[in-house]
C-alpha cells in the first residue's frame, strides 16, 4: 500500500516591499529534515481534521510566527512533494505519510514587525524557527532542502505578481 500525502498549507507572507517572510529551522522533524546551509523555509503546516485550508493557513501562520495581521492575496492549486527516505521510528507523526500535499497562500502582512515572534510556543506547538528574515521569493528555492525546491519554484512563479522580483 502506498502511503498518503499529508494535507498541508504553505504561506508566502509578503511585506509592503514585496519580500516574503522565511524562518530558519533549527531541528529536524522526522522526515522533514534540514541540511547545513539549507535551513530556511516559508511557514507551513498540517491541516487539521474538519479544518478548511483558509482556516489552517491563518492558524499555522500564527502558531509558527505570531502573525495575525495578514490579508488574503491568492492561492495555488494543490502541489506535492515527497519526503526523503526516513529511517526513524514508525511512530513519528509524519512517518505514516509519503510527503505533503500543499495548498500555498499568498498573504500581505499588515502588522508591525514586533508581531513576528517565532520562538514562542502557541497551541502547544514547539517553535520551529529560531530566526526569521525577509527575502525575495525568487531566491527562496535555493535556501530550502532539495526535496522542496520544485514546489517553491512553482509558488514563486504563481505568486510573482505579489513579489519584488528584480528589486535589489
Amino acid at each position: 500500500m502506498t502511503k498518503p500525502y499529508r494535507p498541508n498549507v504553505g504561506i508566502a507572507l509578503f511585506n509592503a516591499a514585496g519580500l516574503v517572510l522565511i524562518g530558519r529551522r533549527f531541528r529536524d522533524d522526522g522526515p522533514e529534515i534540514i541540511l547545513p546551509g539549507l535551513e530556511w523555509q516559508m511557514p507551513q503546516g498540517g491541516i487539521d481534521a474538519e479544518e478548511n485550508p483558509r482556516q489552517a493557513v491563518m492558524r499555522e501562520l500564527w502558531e509558527e510566527t505570531g502573525v495575525k495581521s495578514a490579508d488574503y492575496l491568492g492561492e495555488t492549486d494543490w502541489l506535492t512533494y515527497e519526503f526523503p527516505l526516513y529511517a526513524g521510528p514508525s511512530s513519528h507523526r509524519l512517518a505514516q505519510f509519503r510527503g505533503q500535499r500543499q495548498k500555498w497562500f499568498a498573504l500581505r502582512f499588515t502588522g508591525s514587525e514586533q508581531e513576528i515572534d517565532p520562538l514562542t510556543s502557541r497551541n502547544g506547538q514547539p517553535p520551529e524557527f529560531d530566526q526569521w528574515r525577509w527575502e525575495r521569493l525568487d531566491r527562496v528555492a535555493d535556501l530550502v532542502v532539495p526535496f522542496r525546491r520544485d514546489v517553491y519554484r512553482a509558488v514563486a512563479e504563481q505568486f510573482a505578481k505579489f513579489s519584488a522580483i528584480g528589486a535589489d
